[in-house]
């Protein structure tokens, strides 16, 4: 988030009204300016960060209609699980679609907060970087995690693989 500073809006396609935006930050590290923070259509899931942070902080999202929530786990990230929850109780939310680094993306993965993947693939090489999932080295084949491409589209020149958990 902080390297390129997204908007997570829906953009190029005409709609009347922007999904909710939900910005996982265990430590509440993100900038004020950030893009995400420019309307009031956040909310901030964070852990428990030091406590004079999280209430300065909360008090600058406040004044912009942004809440900030604290759904902890026992090793001081977000429960993954529980935000999930908490979406579908709270705010009746059943589709979630994420935008994430290659942490939050093996953390989703790896807690079982994923069932379907959507992998847009550019047809230009960027040389070494980062992967898609962090999900650590196997000890074996068998503890895989299998997927099923569903789906495969050209869009524009990009493309885009749909699948589903096996």
């Amino acid at each position: 988030m902080k390297e390129d500073d997204p908007a997570l809006s829906v953009r190029e396609v005409s709609t009347s009204r922007q999904p909710l935006r939900v910005i996982v930050d265990s430590q509440l590290e993100i900038p004020l300016g950030a893009k995400v923070l420019c309307d009031a259509n956040a909310i901030v899931i964070c852990a428990n960060p030091e406590p004079s942070h999280l209430q300065k902080i909360k008090k600058e999202l406040a004044g912009r209609g942004i809440e900030v929530i604290q759904i902890p786990n026992a090793k001081g990230k977000v429960d993954l699980p529980k935000l999930f929850s908490y979406l579908a109780k709270e705010r009746e939310i059943n589709e979630v679609h994420v935008e994430a680094g290659y942490k939050l993306n093996g953390s989703l993965i790896r807690e079982g907060c994923v069932d379907e993947l959507l992998i847009y693939q550019a047809p230009c090489l960027l040389g070494e970087g980062l992967g898609m999932v962090n999900i650590g080295p196997l000890q074996e084949l068998s503890q895989r995690d299998s997927w099923r491409i569903v789906e495969h589209t050209l869009i524009g020149d990009d493309l885009r693989i749909r699948a589903l958990r096996r």
